[in-house]
């Protein structure tokens, strides 16, 4: 009996991949374990490995394919003793189809005429939703599948999610749905009931971004070239608007002396034991500021605990252990990879290990664990040259530091001016998990371990 092979969900989050490369070609033998495929996913490209023993009857989505809807065919296997020619003719019957490989573009093309279901013939409609999917095949009251982002578009556009046809698999009502409604006029939803007199009006809709048509025709026609996103930028752009437009950010900003700090990593440094590498010997490891802002943050956190949550509807989550990400940039965009039970590691472990998920990021090698979760993050862009920023907070966290330069600044200190080390950082937080004061306490500890800097050594 042939094997359906299809696209696997690497993360909890992720709806679709891209196949960058097949591992095996028709007629290879496969068994259990071995590497077949190389997915590529928003912000890592990961191997696939064979579930079933069998042999390479077919590959039904061609290297290179971008947007593949997870759960869609991919390969058919033919079972031990079958003909392949018979497995691929045979196969796929209970696997959702793929789509076609299409290129990204600025505007999404979407049909003039959104198919009508075979029932819209037999009863009148609307003028208006004559030319959009008016049935969805479900019972009223029954759930209606569709994915989070045709769920958000319809939302945004007033379009009934509930009387759209899926193309999706399993009738799964997906973006391109959404899109040919609104296109030919939508199936609008129904309006809510009137508030009652006195009752506080309903905050007036946020105003929708230009479209791309509106935005190319501020230029003139040849000045420009379109680079298609991909899916890094594309999970970038909605993690950032996501984060603007549900996180209520505010913003504390404090100077740290760092003298003390960097005297003492001169001093780590030079104790550093070598050790043989294939380069010959080197040191066993080389702190940076950076690593020990990592340290001072997660012990910060631990000194004040009720700063490290995440905020949910239902409750606040109260974590136990501080896990650091660190925004690290990589070729089209960034990637914050995650030094877990920083708190509990010592610098020498923090700078060998962020060497580590540095280097695997910028080759996109991470696995999702390695870079999904946390319980706050550090954004360093003081190697630019950079005084002071904020940086947007990356839910599920509450909180994240923006590190700028360390640079030589006039100081008072007992009525005289002296030079001193110093560097600007700014937390920003989210006010529904850590008010005012308690960020001020957070980023009041984290001062207090950057400028005496002995006791991340105990």
């Amino acid at each position: 009996m042939p094997i359906n092979i299809t696209m696997p969900a690497l993360s909890p989050t992720m709806e679709e991949g891209n196949l960058s490369k097949w591992l095996v070609k028709e007629g290879d033998k496969v068994s259990p374990g071995d590497v077949i495929a190389e997915i590529e996913t928003d912000k890592a490209t990961m191997e696939v490995e064979a579930v079933d023993e069998g042999t390479v009857a077919k590959l039904v989505v061609p290297a290179g394919t971008e947007g593949v809807k997870v759960n869609a065919l991919i390969a058919i296997l033919a079972g031990e003793g079958e003909d392949t020619g018979a497995a691929a003719k045979s196969g796929g019957g209970a696997a959702p189809k793929a789509e076609a490989p299409k290129a990204d573009a600025p505007k999404a093309e979407v049909p003039k005429e959104a198919p009508k279901p075979a029932a819209a013939a037999a009863a009148p409609a609307p003028a208006k939703a004559e030319s959009a999917p008016v049935a969805n095949g479900h019972a009223a009251g029954d759930r209606v599948f569709a994915s989070p982002l045709a769920r958000r578009i319809a939302k945004d556009a007033g379009v009934d999610v509930t009387a759209l046809t899926g193309s999706g698999p399993h009738g799964r009502v997906v973006k391109v749905d959404v899109e040919a409604a609104i296109a030919s006029g939508g199936v609008k939803a129904a309006p809510t009931a009137k508030a009652p007199a006195g009752a506080p009006s309903a905050p007036a809709p946020a105003p929708k971004p230009m479209s791309d048509d509106q935005v190319l025709k501020l230029f003139a026609e040849g000045s420009y070239e379109l680079v298609p996103h991909d899916n890094m930028r594309k999970t970038i752009a909605r993690r950032l608007v996501e984060a603007k437009s549900t996180i209520p950010h505010f913003y504390l900003t404090l100077d740290c002396e760092l003298d003390a700090l960097l005297a003492l990593r001169t001093q780590l440094n030079a104790a550093a034991p070598m050790r043989k590498t294939d380069k010959g010997e080197a040191p066993a490891y080389k702190l940076s500021v950076n690593d020990m802002v990592i340290k001072a943050m997660a012990m910060a956190l631990m000194a004040v605990p009720d700063a490290n949550a995440s905020w949910t509807d239902s409750a606040m989550v109260k974590h136990k252990h501080a896990d650091v990400g660190v925004a690290v940039s990589i070729p089209g965009g960034l990637i914050t990879p995650i030094i877990r039970h920083a708190d509990e590691k010592t610098l020498s472990v923090i700078s060998n290990e962020m060497k580590d998920l540095a280097s695997r990021a910028r080759s996109r090698k991470l696995k999702p664990e390695e870079y999904q979760g946390g319980t706050t993050a550090v954004s360093n862009l003081g190697m630019f040259g950079i005084k002071d920023f904020a940086a947007v907070i990356n839910p599920p966290h509450a909180t994240i530091l923006a590190v700028g330069a360390g640079e030589e600044r006039a100081v008072v200190k007992k009525g005289e001016i002296k030079i001193a080390t110093v560097m600007s950082v700014t937390l920003s937080t989210d006010h529904r998990a850590v008010d005012g004061a308690l960020g001020a306490e957070l980023l009041g500890a984290f001062k207090r371990m950057i400028e005496n800097p002995m006791g991340m050594l105990v």
